[in-house]
């Protein structure tokens, strides 16, 4: 407070005042400044800095799950990295040595579809592999300079790519190693198949869509009546000149023509009924149902359980058509017919129902009598009898005329049922038995084993999955029910652009080659040198030499893509990147994705951890929800819902993406639209005038040298830094278990509530009035001091920009960034839960005096609080608060004049405050006036002023 002595003529007290300032804006200005901050951060190096600050260091590592490379980013990618950029940003301030490697899947069929689209479907091999190589690395660029725009810190001169050589390499590697563990087999299997990519899917690339199939009730005829007859008790069928038949019914009229036996339950009864048409076998709950579907009436004959019915031949439904479907059925027992719906009896081509192939295998079908008429297009092979060269969906209108005409279709109609679709092409898929590459979850033999399990790939994950945490906690029985029962996982792809599956198979005998184990490692050494493309050119001849390329074929299949992705805790933690210290020894500490990663990368890294270790890769799981409209509709550009960050970043900042998502519940799913981000863009802005008020009521302390100590702050300062402390421990609690959205509201509160409706708003008189260097404005700016330390660091993880933006004001010189400090350490105030509990009753007290004067204030007769003059009546516990503060009662109720009585009950009386308003102080007071010198002042402010300056002892 300046000392210069004022003439009754200089009345510009404003200019006396220890008004606030600081250079931090008002106004963020978000979309233009945070590009700087971006530049900042990579000009100088910051991530390597933050690298070298905690050197040694307990580490924290957030393995991240690839974003695909294809495309521009969405908003659910910005949910996804600022998620993951919180994490590790929060465990940074925590002092863990908290890397993030951003990573890219960078193989796939995606990509070789975008490749096709640009440049055509008749590219060779290589032409292929090398601009699909050269289009990944383009989309991971936009893609990159996205995820920097929104804040994301890492290591984005050293991201992993899948499709880095040494990846590419890892990978091989690890399919090695499970192969030696014996987990991998060769088979010919129904596995879905997507006529779209012309490959196998895996259970986790499988979604369920509504599709509409026509319903059939198909007769297949007797062969041997007398055996018929034999297996129902009866010595003939009692009309000689009927015919009898077994009813089946489907809703995939296309496998008809593969049709090879058919399943009935062993411990069903099934009926034979006398019908106009002939004898038909059903199941006999299902005989009613049966004969008014295909508009008949019968009589029940005989009836017999299932177990008498084995080995039963049925002709083809279209054995007369053509000499094609010549051949006979055998009734096969299987535990998957009911009774439920239908007929009780399953038609079964194994080539396309895993049931059915594996039925028909049991009971001594070999592979090479399995029927596989449709080609990987879709189409019937050219020369299939009545079908050859049709597309099966377009050829089920056909297979049902046949039918009828061959007398066979007892009847038909279209329904809309639940069907399996790509979940890249949203088509429907089928499963096809082609022979692929497994990773078994069961027991069986494996290739190459060098060693038995002890627990079979299953039970091994089952059981790790109980070692895991998961955030929220639903993720668990998910995960669990996925594993336990998923198929083996089909790994082969028949594609172009993806690591090799690098083996040699015999050509008449389909063997492996003998030496594979040591091909697999002359594989390995060339992808490390020269990528998959490497290998891709490489003959059967440069490998195995002339005389045995003879003998053998080189298979041309690709890994599964989640393959690439799901063994990157392996090539990537512990190989690729662990030298630059980012490996935790055993397992990530964290797996975070959207819920549907369970069905995939979640799911892939689990099984080939389990595999190869013995456990998960990760010792948490996270998932979020997906983000939808205001409505909660799901985004679609059809719809024109859709929110791209890059256009928030532009017109509002990313650092309110940054705050949505920080505010918003991610466990399920993410509302965003133009409503919701001005309420988002309202938070930010009371945070940031909150974080302003800090800022510039602390530009003029130096803490070395103006710092008060605790035992000697005022009261009400005390019960500050005790309410901050309070709030840090809940804080930082949320962030141990990665909760943001109470960070946020209770932040949002603490700014709102306990700084500016009460203690900063008490606190101004203060900082205002008092002399510059008074040991009460001093001990004011000490809590302010401490309690902008900690603030600062509760919101970095979330207003990164904000708080790098604040840091340097606020402490210059300190650090380069936000992001090296810790969170700071409030002072812990003795006798800390009484101070809490007596000034939490006196915020009560306050709060229902302010609604009193609010009462007056409407009637006109009040202005500010400043021109009230209150009167508190209270009972004993709260007239001891309440007299506890002296003459600092009035500045905490920041009223003129308070006067404290006691009584039975809690009341307050307000009246007009006496005496003329001070021109500095702006209180009401009767000693204005009295000094002649200074006419507009009151002693007090004349005593701030140029005297010794005005005691405070509690507020």
């Amino acid at each position: 407070m300046s000392q210069e002595k004022t003439t009754a003529t200089d009345t510009n007290y404003r200019s006396k005042l220890n008004l606030p300032d600081t250079p931090f804006p008002m106004r963020g200005d978000l979309p233009k400044r945070e590009p700087g901050w971006v530049a900042k951060w990579e000009e100088q190096g910051i991530y390597k800095k933050l690298r070298a600050a905690r050197q040694g260091r307990p580490q924290f590592v957030l393995h991240d799950g690839p974003p695909y490379a294809n495309g521009q980013l969405h908003i659910g990618h910005a949910v996804n990295k600022i998620l993951k950029d919180m994490i590790v940003k929060s465990r940074q301030l925590e002092g863990f040595d908290a890397a993030y490697i951003p990573g890219w899947d960078c193989h796939g069929l995606p990509i070789e579809n975008a490749i096709e689209k640009l440049h055509g479907r008749n590219l060779s091999r290589d032409d292929m592999q090398a601009k699909a190589r050269v289009f990944a690395q383009e989309q991971i660029d936009q893609q990159m300079a996205d995820f920097k725009r929104l804040g994301v810190l890492g290591d984005w001169d050293n991201p992993y790519k899948t499709m880095n050589f040494a990846n590419e390499a890892g990978e091989l590697r690890v399919l090695k190693q499970v192969m030696e563990k014996g987990f991998l087999y060769r088979g010919l299997k129904p596995v879905y198949w997507c006529f779209d990519c012309q490959s196998s899917l895996a259970e986790f690339e499988i979604e369920y869509a509504d599709k509409k199939s026509d319903t059939l009730d198909v007769a297949f005829k007797a062969h041997d009546r007398a055996a018929l007859a034999k297996a129902f008790g009866l010595a003939a069928l009692p009309d000689a000149a009927k015919d009898a038949f077994v009813v089946i019914w489907t809703t995939t009229a296309w496998t008809i023509p593969a049709n090879q036996a058919l399943n009935l339950n062993p411990e069903i009864e099934y009926a034979l009924v006398d019908t106009p048409k002939g004898y038909l076998l059903l199941a006999a709950p299902l005989v009613e149902k049966c004969l008014e579907r295909y508009a008949l009436e019968g009589q029940v004959v005989a009836t017999v359980q299932g177990k008498q019915l084995a080995d039963l031949q049925f002709e083809h439904p279209l054995y007369n058509a053509d000499a094609g479907y010549r051949r006979l059925a055998p009734v096969i027992l299987a535990d998957y017919a009911t009774a439920d719906d239908g007929t009780g009896i399953v038609h079964s081509a194994p080539a396309y129902g895993v049931d059915d192939f594996n039925s028909c295998i049991n009971y001594g079908f070999k592979h090479s009598d399995i029927l596989t008429p449709v080609q990987s297009n879709g189409v019937y092979v050219a020369d299939w009898p009545l079908f050859g060269g049709q597309h099966i969906w377009k050829a089920v209108p056909v297979i049902l005329d046949a039918l009828k005409l061959a007398g066979r279709l007892m009847a038909t109609q279209t329904i809309s049922h639940s069907y399996p679709h790509c979940w890249r092409h949203k088509s429907p898929v089928i499963y096809r038995a082609t022979a692929q590459w497994f990773v078994r979850m069961d027991e069986g033999e494996g290739l190459f084993a060098n060693e038995q399990p002890a627990m079979t790939l299953r039970e091994t994950a089952l059981a790790a999955i109980e070692q895991t945490s998961f955030y929220p906690a639903n993720g668990k029985a998910r995960l669990h029910n996925m594993i336990a029962n998923r198929p083996d996982w089909g790994i082969s792809r028949q594609r172009n652009w993806g690591v090799p599956l690098p083996f040699f198979l015999h050509k008449d005998t389909e063997a492996l080659h003998p030496r594979t184990l040591e091909i697999f490692d002359k594989a390995i050494q060339i992808v490390q040198e020269g990528g998959i493309e490497a290998w891709s050119r490489a003959t059967t001849e440069d490998i195995l030499g002339a005389e045995e390329a003879l003998q053998y074929n080189k298979v041309n299949d690709i890994l599964d893509v989640w393959f690439d992705s799901g063994s990157t805790f392996w090539h990537v933690l512990h190989g690729t990147h662990a030298a630059a210290g980012h490996q935790t020894g055993q397992e990530a500490d964290l797996y975070l994705e959207g819920h549907d990663q369970h069905r995939g990368w979640f799911h892939s890294s689990l099984l080939l951890s389990s595999a190869l270790n013995g456990r998960a890769p990760y010792k948490g799981l996270l998932t979020h929800g997906f983000t939808v409209d205001g409505q909660g509709k799901k985004m679609s550009k059809s719809l024109g819902n859709t929110v791209a960050p890059q256009e928030v970043s532009g017109k509002l900042g990313a650092e309110i993406i940054r705050l949505w998502v920080a505010s918003t519940d991610y466990s399920g799913d993410l509302a965003i639209d133009e409503k919701i981000l001005a309420r988002v863009v309202d938070s930010y802005r009371r945070i940031r005038n909150t974080l302003r008020f800090l800022l510039a009521n602390t530009s003029d302390f130096n803490h070395a040298t103006d710092a008060v100590p605790l035992e000697q702050l005022l009261e009400i300062d005390q019960y500050a830094l005790t309410r901050a402390a309070a709030l840090q421990e809940d804080i930082l609690a949320h962030y141990k278990v990665y909760e943001f959205h109470p960070v946020v509201s209770k932040l949002q509160v603490y700014c709102s509530e306990d700084l500016g409706a009460f203690y900063l708003d008490a606190l101004k008189d203060r900082l205002y009035v008092t002399q510059e260097n008074s040991l009460a404005r001093r001990s004011a700016q000490t809590a302010l001091w401490h309690i902008t330390h900690a603030m600062l660091r509760w919101m970095a993880p979330f207003l990164s920009f904000t708080a790098e933006e604040a840091w340097p004001i606020f402490a210059p010189g300190q650090s380069d960034s936000i992001f090296i400090e810790t969170y700071h350490a409030i002072p812990q105030v003795a006798e800390a839960k009484a101070l809490s509990d007596k000034w939490e009753r006196i915020r009560a007290i306050r709060d229902i005096a302010n609604k009193e004067i609010e009462a007056v204030r409407t009637t006109g007769e009040l202005g500010s609080s400043l021109q009230a003059a209150i009167t508190i009546t209270a009972a004993p516990g709260d007239y001891e608060y309440l007299h506890s503060l002296g003459e600092d009662l009035k500045y905490v109720f920041i009223t003129s004049q308070a006067t404290l009585a006691a009584g039975e009950e809690l009341a307050v009386q307000v009246a007009l405050a006496p005496g003329q308003k001070c021109a500095m102080t702006w209180h009401y007071s009767e000693t204005v006036g009295r000094n002649a010198q200074y006419p507009e002042l009151s002693e007090r402010a004349i005593s701030n002023l140029y005297g010794t300056g005005e005691v405070r002892r509690i507020a």
